[in-house]
């Protein structure tokens, strides 16, 4: 066969995965529907949040250091900057998710932080205005990573290792045997290769409906404003933040970077197909942040500059799919990233790749396993 392996999808995993199984010394070709680094799927807008307090699960904190060894190595065989370290504020009741899980996993894996009450809070860092009940877990080595650069730098790895990329090509379909695989593209033509890697982003579903995992795609969308305090609002003076409050969704934001101050809340509960996502925001959307926004980081809240619509894969429990197909053992998948993905893109690179090699990738996923969804609802979108 021509090919070791095709990894179906190039955005921010899918990149990596193409990266790392090069390096291996694999035979690599690499489709993408859309273009190199672009906007349509759930790796773009700029920046995006890493931290390794991680108040998902504290199960996610070595792949979170790994993560951050490697981003630091693509950075500098890359020559550029792939994340900045701004330090991150997570805010919240004593007894919210995001204090309370924040705080587990930095006890649990002895990881450097802070804790402060909203008068500390308020000392240190002047542009936030927590409520008085309200405290904050700070994290020094939090901060942000830069999604299209961080695209960018893995295909050009890609590359540099042999791989051969295609853009502009979608896939329909896909078969598997003893014998190999077979990847239909939408003009009818076939291509074959020993192994996949199925890392499709919100098309995952549409790729490998067999599987069963019930995923449903939400649109979320990154809003940006001129900051009406420019010096309180910069890399230097503000950490990448957190806030989470009774009845609301989580809302987070960055410093300005150059693009404005970015602010969105963790979810929309708004569902869609991701050939139909609606890709300008409402005046509604438009004044819902701003509210949260001057509710907490009032010098962020300038005029409103721009939207930019992504998407989450969500699963049930909103942990990844990372691990061998239930029924073919030549393919992998890598999906339902449930939001929080980006930031493992380099680590889930390294699992992948290793996987299709068929050697061992040196971390525990069971927590990812493909199949814990076996018995299911069907996949959709609706909510």
């Amino acid at each position: 066969m021509r090919y070791d392996a095709i990894v179906l999808g190039l955005g921010g995993m899918g990149s990596a995965v193409a990266a790392h199984t090069a390096a291996r010394g694999m035979r690599v070709l690499g489709i993408e529907r859309f273009g190199p680094a672009h906007t349509r799927g759930s790796s773009h807008g700029e920046t995006r949040i890493i931290r390794q307090a991680y108040f998902e699960s504290p199960d996610y904190v070595p792949l979170l250091r790994r993560a951050y060894e490697l981003w630091d190595a693509l950075a500098a065989r890359a020559g550029t900057t792939l994340r900045a370290q701004t330090g991150g504020l997570f805010v919240g009741r004593p007894e919210m998710a995001v204090v309370v899980g924040t705080l587990a996993s930095a006890q649990r894996w002895q990881l450097a932080h802070e804790i402060y009450d909203a008068r500390e809070l308020k000392r240190q860092w002047p542009a936030f205005t927590p409520r008085d009940d309200e405290i904050g877990v700070y994290e020094a080595v939090a901060g942000a990573v830069f999604p299209e650069a961080g695209v960018r730098a893995h295909l050009l790895e890609a590359a540099e290792h042999g791989a051969e990329l295609r853009f502009g090509v979608e896939a329909a379909g896909w078969d598997a045997g003893d014998a190999g695989v077979r990847v239909i593209l939408a003009d009818g033509t076939h291509i074959e290769a020993a192994r996949l890697a199925i890392c499709a982003g919100p098309w995952f579903a549409k790729l490998a409906p067999e599987i069963g995992i019930p995923l449903r795609v939400e649109r979320n969308v990154q809003f940006y404003f001129a900051p009406r305090d420019r010096d309180a609002i910069s890399p230097d003076r503000l950490p990448i933040w957190c806030c989470e409050r009774p009845g609301q969704r989580m809302f987070y934001g960055f410093p300005d970077f150059g693009h404005g101050a970015k602010v969105a809340h963790h979810g929309s509960g708004v569902f869609t197909d991701p050939d139909a996502l609606v890709r300008t925001a409402h005046d509604d959307e438009i004044a819902f942040v701003r509210k949260a926004l001057e509710s907490f980081v009032p010098a962020a809240a300038g005029t409103f500059l721009r939207a930019a619509p992504c998407m989450y894969t969500l699963t049930p429990d909103e942990h990844f799919v990372i691990g061998p197909h239930p029924d073919h053992s030549n393919v992998v998948v890598a999906g339902g990233f449930s939001g929080h993905g980006y930031k493992f893109t380099p680590v889930v690179g390294q699992i992948v790749s290793a996987l299709l090699c068929g050697v061992d990738p040196g971390f525990s996923f069971e927590l990812f396993s493909p199949a814990r969804f076996a018995a299911s609802a069907p996949v959709g979108n609706s909510p």
